[in-house]
């Protein structure tokens, strides 16, 4: 069995009841779920949450919510392994056999049917226990500069400085959309981020962290000008 567990507490501080929020004409969860459903990945999209009006929102869209999340994975320093842990445990509780759980994120309106389908595929092509989103930096990270109080500067890697940034390494950073990961992985709490774990890599154009409200405009105006690229 794979399932999609999408987690979604009531309690976010940033962005008030941001999961169940309205972004481009749809409830933010609405568009996790629906990309979900689309991929025809799952054979049951979950939403683990602690709050009842997201429960109806969820089922309203199509997803299943078969328990509510208990207080002591619902606080602000929950991780998210130990909810996917949960949501698979209570699915085999009532007598399924969960082999691949993929956790999708409720504010990843940028998440495709297609990336869940492919990602997939490379998590089975490999022996890795996670297959998850990264997306590059836009700036070399070798060229950080550290700001004082007072406002000089400071470069995190000094010894680089002479060097182009052509010739600096590439780096990635989790893009926040979706994890696969085989069941086992999950209950285990094998760590997400080290070597058992393979890259998707997803554009740059299509990432957008959204935990502030200047995030939430930059990633309606981005999803509506990709909207409007695709129609």
């Amino acid at each position: 069995m794979h399932i999609a567990v999408i987690p979604a507490r009531g309690g976010s501080k940033r962005i008030p009841r941001k999961n169940i929020k309205d972004f481009c004409g749809k409830p933010m969860i609405g568009w996790s779920i629906e990309a979900a459903i689309a991929s025809g990945c799952f054979d049951c999209v979950v939403v683990s949450t602690d709050d009842e009006e997201i429960a109806a929102v969820a089922r309203d869209f199509g997803a299943s919510v078969p328990f509510i999340r208990p207080p002591e994975l619902s606080d602000d320093y929950t991780g998210t392994v130990p909810v996917i842990r949960h949501a698979i445990e209570a699915l085999r509780e009532s007598g399924h056999n969960v082999e691949y759980a993929c956790c999708i994120y409720a504010t990843a309106p940028f998440v495709s049917p297609s990336d869940l389908q492919a990602s997939l595929g490379v998590l089975r092509g490999t022996k890795s226990n996670y297959a998850f989103s990264v997306t590059s930096y836009a700036f070399p990270i070798q060229r950080a500069i550290r700001v004082s109080e007072g406002g000089s500067v400071t470069m995190f890697n000094p010894e680089l400085y002479q060097t182009r940034s052509q010739d600096l390494e590439e780096a990635w950073h989790d893009a926040g959309q979706f994890y696969w990961g085989r069941a086992r992985a999950w209950c285990m709490e094998v760590p997400i981020f080290s070597n058992t774990s393979v890259a998707y890599k997803l554009p740059r154009h299509r990432v957008q962290d959204i935990d502030t409200f200047e995030d939430w405009k930059r990633a309606e105006l981005l999803f509506r000008l990709i909207q409007e690229a695709d129609s």
